[in-house]
């Protein structure tokens, strides 16, 4: 993505979620938010790492004052900052770090979202590495109370990565590529 284009990316990542995350179940908790419209898709032009944290900060900070009837869950979108994966997992712990200083520990967790998303010991081209793949890098900022209220049964929650890496496998690659190139309009994922 040369030039920013905001609608583009939150369009993108719309298109996304209703297709990969809730069309393949990927989150069972997802369907419900998204139905009701409290995802806030905040797109941001910040291009490097304290750009970032300042945006992360105020996104942290206007999530845990809203109320959960109108924003349970907010995906901070940043196509312009951490492009490759190595420097988004070296960016992960400064987020953790401010989400402690915030005292937001605890009350919000920070799942990462990569186009280059790699578990670690797997291959890149591993299909199980797609359940943390997303168009384009972003941080979900996700109230901790909405999934302890939703999961009821901890051992299910505990069970929805493995889940869904199976189902990852059981679709194959060439399925998943396939869904991801319909939903982001681009020829290869």
């Amino acid at each position: 993505m040369d030039e920013f284009d905001e609608h583009a990316a939150s369009d993108t990542t719309r298109r996304w979620v209703a297709d990969v995350v809730i069309g393949l179940n990927l989150c069972p908790f997802a369907r419900k938010v998204y139905d009701a419209g409290r995802v806030r898709y905040a797109v941001t032009p910040a291009a490097d790492v304290d750009a970032l944290l300042a945006v992360l900060e105020a996104e942290l900070k206007a999530l845990a004052a809203a109320p959960r009837a109108e924003i349970e869950t907010t995906l901070l979108i940043h196509p312009r900052a951490l492009p490759t994966f190595d420097e988004y997992l070296d960016f992960l712990p400064e987020a953790d770090r401010l989400l402690r200083r915030l005292g937001l520990r605890g009350v919000v967790q920070i799942v990462g979202f990569h186009p280059d998303f790699r578990f670690a010991d797997t291959p890149a081209d591993a299909v199980e590495n797609y359940t943390n793949r997303s168009p384009h890098p972003m941080l979900h900022l996700l109230r901790e109370d909405s999934i302890t209220e939703v999961s009821g049964d901890p051992a299910a929650l505990a069970a929805i990565p493995e889940r869904n890496v199976e189902t990852l496998r059981g679709l194959g690659r060439a399925a998943v590529l396939a869904r991801l190139r319909a939903t982001t309009g681009e020829p290869g994922a």
